[in-house]
């Protein structure tokens, strides 16, 4: 799986004023549209999904704006992905919307329906590791309001593992019986920044000669931006026991357990993702200072 994000960080201009000794602080001024947008696509999927939201300011507690799904939405958006193979058009693709309803409702937006947009990859098959891509949507097409966004990015290419071969094997104990390790290594001759690595385990378990279930574990072994074009993670026996261990039915009737298959999965993320990652990560200063990152451009004054 090979990703990267369209994405723009949107800010809401607010006027603070302060009138002679008064220490009242008015947060709402001159309002202006503004965009937040994020997208990844994913080259081995088939269907591809873009928030596209707008940023929103108003009176009163803005917990409370938030669970208000209008408040998020444009009135209208126009939005097309272009592949671009050698400069030249190859594919466009117009983003339809759709309500999902799988938001977590943990967080302070509404949920867990939303509004996102999407596209199918549909004629010339998957998305093309050597093409670009170019987003652009209009907003608020046709009123005052109206406002362009657009970006652009290649997907992720070039990542190599011995473990693509077959004869590979993960190794958790050695021939002495004690736990063992089996490394990873992923070669990067392309464009990723970053690399994470994931097993995933599915095994059977038997009553008699039936199978009862089937177990899936889902292992993140290790992510870290790539050094010197080289990414590794070491794949520990101690844990993949612990993970069997702790997955197993508790049901004295099962008396056979056959491992079916051993997944590993290499995602790499352009430099792209990895920027946008980096600075919406927690602020480590005193200051508490955090970095801006957008690969969008926005036009008509926006």
């Amino acid at each position: 799986m090979k990703k990267f994000a369209f994405v723009t960080l949107g800010l809401i201009s607010a006027l603070f004023v302060f009138n002679g000794c008064k220490d009242d602080i008015s947060l709402i001024g001159d309002f202006k549209e503004t965009a937040v947008i994020y997208g990844l696509l994913d080259q081995s999927e088939t269907t591809h999904f873009i928030k596209i939201n707008r940023a929103f300011i108003g009176p009163g507690n803005a917990y409370d704006i938030a669970q208000i799904p209008d408040s998020s939405y444009f009135q209208s958006v126009d939005a097309t992905v272009t592949e671009y193979l050698n400069n030249v058009v190859n594919r466009t693709w117009i983003l339809d919307d759709t309500i999902v309803d799988t938001k977590d409702t943990n967080g302070v937006f509404y949920a867990p329906t939303e509004k996102v947009y999407y596209f199918k990859d549909g004629t010339g098959g998957a998305l093309n590791p050597d093409a670009t891509y170019k987003l652009s949507v209009t907003l608020n097409k046709g009123l005052s309001s109206e406002f362009n966004v657009s970006g652009e990015t290649q997907l992720v290419s070039g990542l190599t593992s011995g473990q693509q071969n077959l004869s590979q094997s993960f190794k958790f104990v050695d021939s002495q019986g004690q736990l063992a390790a089996t490394d990873v290594i992923v070669s990067n001759t392309g464009n990723a920044a970053i690399v994470n690595a994931r097993l995933e385990i599915d095994y059977y378990e038997f009553v008699n000669n039936s199978i009862l279930d089937s177990v899936h574990i889902d292992w993140n072994t290790g992510e870290s931006e790539v050094d010197n074009n080289t990414f590794s993670t070491s794949i520990q026996g101690a844990t993949f026991y612990n993970l069997i261990k702790n997955s197993v039915t508790n049901n004295s009737a099962i008396n056979k357990r056959r491992l079916k298959s051993i997944t590993i999965k290499i995602t790499g993320g352009s430099t792209v993702l990895d920027d946008y990652m980096n600075a919406n990560k927690p602020s480590s200063s005193l200051a508490q200072t955090k970095p801006s990152y957008t690969n969008l451009s926005v036009t008509n004054g926006r």
